[in-house]
């Protein structure tokens, strides 16, 4: 049991990769605070179990939302060992067809919600040399195209986390991220059936990775559960790249 005894909050844990995250913590005995801004079950879900789970609705892109699941976490158990930032969207769009408020809603959800949870979590963090874990993307460190906002929010949470990973080091405080390839999750395979074609969409997100598959939310969740691991405690600043080969 890895993470018995520690207490994890994981943002967006309704489905995808943060419901995978909040599961895996579970799994390895920690206490889990899901969150999502809509109703989900995954606390129900790590219950039945046989684990302890906290469910917080909050929107952690607002400052009152993250304030309120950091308050709620330490309220119910008293400290908070580790926040996993996974909240997050993925939209479609060059500089041309993003529009301004767009731009907004993307940084908002996508980085501020990083911000806003570190802000107020780190100085329980400090308590327990505590650490982070926050979800960057393969467009953070190569192009690809008509994902102009998203790569934009995403480069910003990368050199966010290195920032905060050298400012706190003295302290104890690690901070990480996990950098996905392209996901097999409910939101993906929404927006993949929103397309004109989606087969052919399909075909083409399962082409831009050499491995020649797409990857699983466990398997995006494992990598978080290492970036944590205070058997791991050498590590900080560091982006983990889990994406089938797509950036080699």
């Amino acid at each position: 049991m890895l993470f018995e005894n520690k207490v994890v909050i994981v943002t967006g844990s309704s489905a995808g990769i943060g419901k995978a995250t909040a599961l895996a913590f579970a799994r390895e005995g920690a206490t889990v605070i899901t969150n999502s801004r809509s109703e989900c079950t995954v606390s129900e879900e790590i219950e039945a179990l046989g684990g302890c789970s906290v469910f917080v609705k909050a929107d952690v892109s607002t400052e009152q939302g993250a304030k309120t699941l950091v308050e709620r976490a330490v309220e119910c158990f008293g400290k908070i060992d580790i926040v996993a930032n996974i909240a997050g969207i993925v939209p479609e769009g060059s500089v041309e067809t993003c529009d301004e408020d767009e731009w907004d809603r993307v940084m908002q959800i996508n980085a501020k919600s990083v911000y806003l949870m570190s802000h107020y979590s780190i100085p329980y963090l400090r308590q327990t040399k505590g650490c982070i874990v926050n979800i960057t993307s393969t467009v953070a460190i190569k192009g690809v195209a008509n994902r102009a906002s998203y790569s934009a929010s995403k480069g910003a949470v990368l050199s966010l986390s290195r920032s905060m990973a050298i400012e706190y080091v003295k302290e104890g405080i690690r901070v990480n991220c996990v950098c996905p390839g392209t996901v097999l999750s409910p939101s993906f395979e929404k927006r993949v059936m929103n397309t004109q074609e989606p087969e052919k969409a399909m075909e083409n997100y399962i082409s831009r990775q050499p491995m020649g598959r797409l990857g699983k939310p466990e398997e995006i969740a494992q990598a978080v559960l290492f970036a944590a691991n205070p058997e791991v405690g050498f590590m900080t600043g560091a982006n983990i790249i889990v994406d089938g080969a797509m950036t080699v």
